[in-house]
């Protein structure tokens, strides 16, 4: 009877956790789906269950709790060719760039089953805002969901928490301000109580946690890595990821020239480590399995570092591949397989023991959504808005390429029957 009840409530578990996608990257931050069926074929005019339209502009990727889906997007007011010009004067950033005269930052609903939308608030609104790049927006980190309670992060702009069933923002904070130069990308972690994220501008670097329950700061810790005089080299967009390491909760936290070890309870520095004056702007995601850690240094020189950790008080480089790393695309891990796609399209299979090559293949177009792994396939997203599913095997073996209208920059979303899909100019549930 014990035996049946653990089966009937393992079951009921797994049953409900594919029914939620609570952050970027799905239910560990790491890019694996635990749903079934999930579709591997489509197009505009093939296995399209609804096709949604997102009011105003948005990159980040969604998130699904139950019977709710959300995103954030932004409602842009553009500045006048005055204005425009005399910023675009002072901004020290990468070219091109966006300038409004405000920007209207929202939580956007829908309806899971049938693509209706079902809230659409205000979170926050911000005038004069600082310039975004081309390849980003106003509203590109990825919400995070948890039964009730949905947290917004808008980078500098600020973070704001909704409750789900009404539709009421419960708090706002907006007291960390750095300089993002090319607009917001760190998408944040909740840990326990707290909401916890990257702030790397570049004229400050730190991390923070905010009280999830009241928005309050909760710790802040400045980036102890010595750093480029550049300002432009010290900026990053990267999201945390908190795992176990030899028996403590630790936030592995990538920033420009340095990868972090943080306490995410209090935000002491528990150790950091060098990997040179290679990266900036991170916005890769580090992925972890089997006592290592694995993260790309992004913009600058890509190379793809492999961080043992089991077992050593400092984490310590075993190897590291200094082709076709990735810029913006996070990679996955899927048992001892290493993938990742460079920017300019160019997928690597590695041993993630070693760092030995399996395989290196061109796939077209340019990437800058994280992929996800889901029964034995990878789904590569690209912004000409193809996805290509590739087999997770050690030999390359392209299943299918789905394209749909507009760029992907978000990543995708899996439950079971479905993946969802956002474009610059819709959101997708594809399935039946």
């Amino acid at each position: 009877m014990k035996l049946v009840c653990f089966l009937f409530l393992t079951l009921v578990i797994h049953a409900s956790g594919a029914q939620n996608w609570p952050q970027w990257r799905g239910p560990e931050g790491q890019g694996h789906a635990v749903a079934k069926d999930v579709p591997v074929e489509w197009s505009e005019t093939k296995n399209i269950a609804w096709k949604t339209p997102v009011p105003g502009r948005g990159y980040s990727s969604p998130v699904i709790w139950g019977d709710q889906m959300w995103v954030t997007t932004a409602i842009e007011n553009p500045a006048s060719p005055e204005e425009t010009e005399r910023r675009l004067k002072a901004n020290t950033g990468d070219q091109p760039v966006t300038v409004l005269a405000s920007a209207s930052l929202r939580a956007v609903c829908l309806d899971p089953a049938s693509g209706k939308i079902l809230h659409d608030i205000e979170v926050l609104n911000e005038k004069e805002p600082q310039w975004v790049h081309a390849l980003n927006s106003y509203a590109s980190p990825s919400p995070v969901i948890e039964e009730g309670r949905l947290y917004c992060h808008f980078g500098a702009f600020g973070t704001g928490c909704v409750d789900t069933a009404s539709g009421k923002v419960l708090w706002t904070n907006r007291e960390l301000h750095i300089n993002h130069e090319n607009g917001p990308g760190s998408t944040p972690v909740v840990w326990k109580d707290l909401l916890v994220f990257h702030c790397d501008g570049s004229d400050k670097q730190f991390i923070a946690a905010l009280d999830k329950r009241t928005g309050k700061l909760a710790w802040r810790t400045d980036r102890s890595g010595e750093m480029r005089e550049n300002g432009q080299m010290k900026k990053a967009y990267g999201t945390p990821l908190i795992i176990d390491m030899n028996g403590q909760p630790t936030a592995i936290s990538t920033g420009a020239d340095w990868v972090y070890g943080y306490d995410p309870a209090y935000g002491n520095e528990l150790w950091k480590l060098s990997y040179g004056q290679l990266g900036f702007s991170m916005s890769v995601r580090p992925i972890a399995g089997d006592g290592m850690f694995f993260f790309s240094t992004c913009f600058g020189k890509p190379e793809v570092f492999a961080v043992k950790y089991a077992g050593v008080k400092t984490p310590e480089v075993v190897w590291h591949d200094s082709k076709n790393g990735p810029n913006m695309a996070s990679p996955v891990l899927v048992g001892d397989m290493l993938f990742y796609v460079s920017d300019g399209g160019i997928v690597s299979c590695v041993d993630a023991k070693t760092g030995k090559e399996h395989y290196r293949e061109r796939l077209r177009g340019k990437f800058s959504a994280s992929p996800i792994h889901a029964e034995g396939r990878l789904y590569f997203p690209s912004r000409e808005g193809v996805t290509f599913v590739i087999a997770a095997a050690k030999e390359f073996k392209l299943i299918a390429e789905n394209q749909l209208e507009g760029k992907i920059m978000a990543s995708p979303a899996a439950i079971d029957g479905a993946i969802f899909v956002r474009t610059e100019l819709a959101m997708y549930r594809i399935g039946k």
